[in-house]
């Protein structure tokens, strides 16, 4: 039995989605492998926006979104919002 998933990579105004059939029981590591998309500097992954890890058992209909690496910690970049709001 086969499964069909999704693999999506976006950038800043662009975005490229692979669709894919694997056998049931294929996990993230296995739709990254299939897809063919360039996985330098990728950050991390997810599955429907919730981190995932390689080895998660993907299910019918997943979409597995590669993740930018962050640029700047959230929490030091509001404390400098903060500080130029209070100035």
């Amino acid at each position: 039995m086969s499964i069909r998933v999704q693999v999506v990579r976006a950038w800043p105004r662009r975005h490229q989605t692979v669709e894919l059939r694997l056998e049931a029981g294929a996990t993230v590591a296995d739709a990254l492998a299939a897809s063919g998309l360039q996985l330098e500097g990728v950050g991390g992954y997810a599955v429907y926006g919730e981190r995932a890890d390689a080895g998660r058992v993907l299910r019918e209909g997943d979409r597995v979104e590669l993740l930018q690496p962050l640029l700047a910690d959230p929490k030091q970049a509001r404390r400098r919002r903060a500080l130029r709001n209070k100035e």
